[in-house]
């Protein structure tokens, strides 16, 4: 092995979470340890949150957090799979708790168990913990089902302690004004950040060698300011993956020592390897007299000044990140074509197409009838006069069929795209629900077949409060 030849026992950087190779010099990984136990221990809090970027050791704090607890002071779950629903989730939890599968499915049953549970571990002198990884592909509404749980405590004290540990995601929906009720419930609220300077990081790697039973100097002076850029300034993660490569290099070509030429070498390669590959996308058709916007080349926010010669109005990012993607055309909720960053447009397979979307002038000529715009107002209705409550669903996991004018269609609103909505506010979801809208309508040409009087544009609206009524819940 690789390892064998630095006269290392153990691989010192396999990206797992492994407690026996914790370096304490990870400042704010330090402190969120620190606060998650003193939440566990001695502040009787009912909920502890861990956020963080990826590759900065969410995962490792809770695993340390975990081993550092006496045994026969708590019963234990932990969650590394929460994209399940909140039945399974209960089931995972009492599983664990009880040390046999949970056979119950209902949740008003499961809920009972849980409560009995945590009654019964009070009275054996224990607490129960919950820790929940990758909190943040968790949907609102399990959010809040957590929350309601925390309700099952005492008058004098918590009998158990739940913590969340995400990425930032996870921190964007409980600081979110509608999650009052659940950020004023949280004990202690931590951030885990890169590790802050070459020193720090110099000092990460030699403790790391040195539990892997490393005794000599393996890694040149020069080679830590090399990780340091080659790391994007001190994550953990590329930190481990950029050694572990410089080691096995270093076995190859029967080094005696890791200098700053071979980690930026390594650092190069690690970078071409990661970075994303061009993905191909329909371009959208285009009139004669139409020009195609250009790509950006960095992700910013649209000014007025950018978007002047458009004719368009200026819209705020929805997400913002840091990979630099292609501008497309979305349909705005009030039918004028806006350029958005590719992040703004819905998510998903049902809205990857998002460029072929039509505006109130594509709309006008429609299978060659020519219609008349603006002769209907924003919320118009059509003939049929159909409420919402008069549309016909059926209630599937990810699909609905809609019936508008006594045409049915089937529209794909997938879980995490109504997750995304109810995470926004209602300007954004007015946005997504436009544009679903404009891609269904495309869809389903027929809709606007039945007459040459038949304006896609109600029709437009119409499909838009199914979608809105769909995703605000």
């Amino acid at each position: 092995m690789y390892y064998e030849y630095w006269n290392l026992k153990k691989s010192p950087f396999d990206n797992v979470p492994d407690p026996t190779m914790y370096a304490a010099c990870h400042t704010s990984m330090e402190s969120a340890i620190a606060e998650t136990q003193f939440a566990i221990e001695e502040g009787e809090d009912c909920l502890s949150v861990i956020v963080g970027d990826v590759g900065l050791g969410k995962t490792m704090s809770i695993r340390i957090v975990i081993d550092s607890l006496e045994s026969e002071k708590y019963k234990i779950a932990l969650v590394t799979n929460p994209s399940t629903t909140f039945v399974q989730i209960l089931r995972e939890i009492i599983g664990q708790i009880t040390g046999k599968p949970c056979g119950e499915r209902k949740k008003d049953d499961l809920l009972e168990i849980f409560n009995r549970l945590l009654f019964e571990a009070s009275d054996e002198g224990k607490k129960v913990l919950i820790f929940i990884d990758e909190a943040n592909v968790m949907s609102p509404k399990k959010l809040e089902d957590l929350r309601l749980l925390t309700n099952m405590q005492e008058d004098s004290r918590n009998l158990f302690t739940m913590v969340l540990v995400g990425q930032m995601e996870l921190a964007k929906r409980l600081e979110h004004p509608k999650k009052a009720n659940f950020f004023q419930r949280i004990g202690t609220y931590c951030r885990i950040e890169k590790i802050p300077t070459v020193e720090q990081l110099k000092t990460y790697v030699e403790t790391r060698l040195q539990s892997a039973g490393g005794s000599g100097k393996i890694f040149a002076d020069d080679s830590f300011h090399a990780m340091w850029e080659c790391s994007e300034h001190g994550v953990p993660r590329l930190i481990n993956k950029i050694c572990k490569l410089s080691l096995k290099a270093g076995e190859t070509n029967e080094l005696t020592e890791i200098d700053g030429d071979i980690i930026r070498q390594i650092g190069d390669r690690f970078k071409k390897i990661m970075r994303p590959a061009g993905t191909k996308r329909r371009q959208r058709k285009h009139h004669e007299n139409e020009t195609a916007p250009e790509p950006v080349k960095e992700f910013e926010r649209y000014s007025e000044a950018n978007l002047k010669d458009q004719g368009e109005k200026p819209v705020e990012p929805v997400v913002e990140t840091e990979v630099p993607l292609e501008p497309v055309l979305c349909l705005q909720n009030d039918g004028d074509k806006t350029l958005l960053h590719e992040s703004e447009c819905p998510g998903d397979k049902e809205m990857s197409e998002c460029t072929d979307v039509m505006t109130k002038e594509e709309f006008a000529v429609h299978d060659g009838i020519e219609q008349k715009i603006g002769m209907f107002p924003e919320g118009a209705r059509f003939a049929d006069e159909q409420t919402h409550s008069e549309y016909a669903v059926i209630d599937e996991e990810e699909q609905d069929e809609v019936n508008i004018g006594g045409r049915s269609f089937q529209l794909d609103i997938s879980s995490s795209l109504i997750e995304q909505a109810r995470a926004s506010d209602q300007d954004q979801c007015n946005k997504l629900a436009g544009a679903i809208a404009a891609q269904a309508l495309r869809k389903n040409s027929e809709l606007t077949k039945v007459a040459a009087s038949v304006d896609p544009v109600p029709i437009w609206n119409e499909i838009k409060k199914f979608v809105l009524c769909k995703i605000s819940g």
